[in-house]
């Protein structure tokens, strides 16, 4: 049996698991899917020092404290960004990192240097307070069933500006996760995640996948992210 963590995207919380989780674990799996500092059912924790670092910092710790090993570890969206962090302090204890249509970021890079000036002035424009990142309509990420769309409305919450803003420490020791997999949402509006997903296809070392939905692969298809996720097992 396969242990999986799930560590979700921006705004989001673990309840955006809950569709993939319930098929992970019918086959025997253990599963965990944390809530990162500052948002989701933790949002009343938010506060402007909240950074990458500290989700980096929660998810190794919950590796650490369960002494989980072969940890299929997966990362939604802003997510990579985590998992990236996270593998480069715990490789040997990881079996797989799994990309799901999130960010893959170099070393010192953040998520606004790789989106560019102008989104990260409009990102740091938008906070309020200074500080509390506003999610998007689930519009903005193709989610087009009203109730997914309300579900996502009333669950997602502000995230913390330093989160986007802290570059990411990775010199390399990431790379040494022995498999690397990037699932593509073909159907997300918008070219963020593409050169990520070309970049998978051309590497040696890394699986490609894709799946014919919005951004939020595990809320629309979960049933086609579950089979993919329980190959790697």
């Amino acid at each position: 049996m396969a242990t999986y963590v799930l560590v979700h995207g921006a705004w989001h919380g673990g309840w955006c698991w809950k569709r993939t989780t319930e098929l992970l674990r019918a086959k025997g799996h253990t599963v965990f899917e944390p809530t990162l500092p500052g948002v989701g059912a933790r949002a009343h924790e938010a506060n402007a020092a909240i950074g990458l670092t500290s989700h980096v910092n929660d998810v190794i710790g919950l590796i650490e404290i369960e002494e989980l090993e072969n940890v299929i570890l997966v990362g939604h969206s802003y997510g990579g960004m985590v998992i990236t962090g996270a593998a480069e302090r715990i490789a040997p204890k990881l079996a797989t990192l799994v990309y799901l249509d999130a960010f893959v970021p170099k070393d010192g890079q953040s998520l606004t240097s790789i989106l560019g000036p102008e989104r990260a002035q409009q990102t740091a424009g938008n906070a309020g307070d200074g500080w509390k990142v506003p999610a998007p309509p689930p519009s903005y990420f193709g989610v087009k069933a009203q109730s997914d769309i309300d579900w996502i409305t009333r669950c997602c919450t502000p995230q913390s500006l330093l989160t986007f803003m802290q570059p990411v420490q990775a010199k390399g020791e990431w790379q040494n996760v022995k498999r690397k997999v990037y699932i593509r949402a073909e159907g997300h509006p918008g070219p963020t995640f593409a050169p990520f997903g070309e970049m998978a296809k051309t590497t040696p070392g890394w699986d490609y996948h894709a799946v014919s939905c919005g951004h939020e692969v595990m809320i629309e298809m979960p049933r086609e992210l579950a089979d993919i996720l329980l190959k790697l097992a």
